[in-house]
């Protein structure tokens, strides 16, 4: 027989699993007597997890939600399957999910041993995710999200091969404060050792992340927040095309498409302005795309010519299109009527 705190994860296990167990049922999965099983439940519930139980001759347990989250116990399948969608979900769009998984999936990989970490890779490393916003973002490697996850919570100096946004790259030793993460964009907010002041680093510029084993005292950030602090710091990068475009739509239809990414303001009841600042003009030229609306272009002239030149390539695909043979449908054999 299992001694009795194996035996007490096995039962917690068991409860996890299955919304009603028979208590006899239990007790033979367990080994154990009807008796035994009762003082490992009351066990469970000193512990705090609400068990309920069910009595007669068809008696049995099952596992409550509780006023919080107690321990769970999985076993080996299903850490590689949490590890595996967590790493998925720190790349989702969903507002709050991705911060969340970054932060879980930094505590389930600290624990988890090394033959398990060595399967999460492989499934990683062999598995093409589809995704349909490639266009708006750049893909982060969840293995240098989860290091630098870690080196923030622990106080712990950080190294990491960096390129820069004029494709020169650098070393950089730096003692991790915060990431933050804004639009499809993850930031490391830290105070870089060799430049002796604050910088933010783009996650998916950096590479090879790796703790030094050396803790440092945290510093006083000079911002509220480092999420202020990185939205200053992009607010003072050039931006090269402000947008302006008058939209045939209501400004409630417009912000509703892409007013993320723009400042919508209404003109009347049937029109709007459309604001964008951005550092390329192929956002702009989608986002009008999916409006499904007339608009003028105010500014840039730029914007015209991308439109234009959109335009003329998806003209060409659609001649193209018309020019192609079409195969024959049916194939006439000798002796055939066809």
């Amino acid at each position: 027989m299992a001694n009795t705190s194996t035996r007490t994860l096995r039962l917690l296990s068991l409860l996890q699993t299955h919304r009603y167990w028979p208590g006899t049922e239990l007790a033979d999965r367990l080994g154990v007597s009807v008796r035994t099983l009762r003082r490992d439940v009351d066990r469970l519930r000193e512990l705090g997890y609400p068990v309920d139980a069910q009595r007669g001759v068809d008696g049995g347990y099952q596992l409550a939600a509780g006023a919080a989250l107690p321990p769970l116990v999985i076993d080996d399948e299903e850490a590689v399957a949490l590890a595996v969608g967590l790493q998925a979900a720190a790349q989702d769009a969903v507002e709050g999910i991705a911060e969340s998984s970054v932060r879980v999936l930094a505590k389930v990989v600290q624990v988890m041993p090394v033959r398990l970490r060595n399967r999460v890779e492989a499934l990683r490393a062999m598995t093409v995710p589809v995704r349909w916003d490639d266009a708006t973002g750049p893909a982060v490697d969840p293995g240098a999200l989860t290091a630098v996850a870690l080196a923030c919570r622990d106080s712990e100096r950080l190294r990491f091969a960096y390129t820069g946004a004029d494709g020169r790259g650098s070393e950089r030793h730096v003692e991790p404060h915060r990431l933050v993460r804004i639009g499809r964009r993850w930031y490391l907010v830290a105070y870089d050792l060799s430049r002796n002041d604050w910088r933010s680093f783009r996650v998916d510029r950096l590479t090879v992340p790796h703790g030094t084993g050396s803790r440092f005292r945290p510093r006083d950030l000079p911002a509220d927040d480092a999420a202020v602090f990185v939205r200053t710091g992009l607010d003072k990068l050039p931006r090269p095309y402000r947008v302006e475009v008058l939209v045939d739509a209501p400004a409630a239809v417009v912000r509703d498409r892409i007013g993320r990414w723009s400042t919508v303001e209404e003109v009347d009841a049937e029109h709007c302005r459309m604001r964008m600042t951005t550092d390329s003009l192929d956002w702009p030229v989608m986002a009008l795309g999916v409006l499904d609306a007339d608009f003028r272009v105010l500014g840039p002239p730029e914007l015209l010519d991308r439109i234009h030149a959109w335009g003329a390539r998806f003209g060409r695909a659609r001649g193209a299109s018309r020019r192609r043979p079409r195969s024959s449908r049916w194939c006439s054999s000798p002796g055939s009527d066809g």
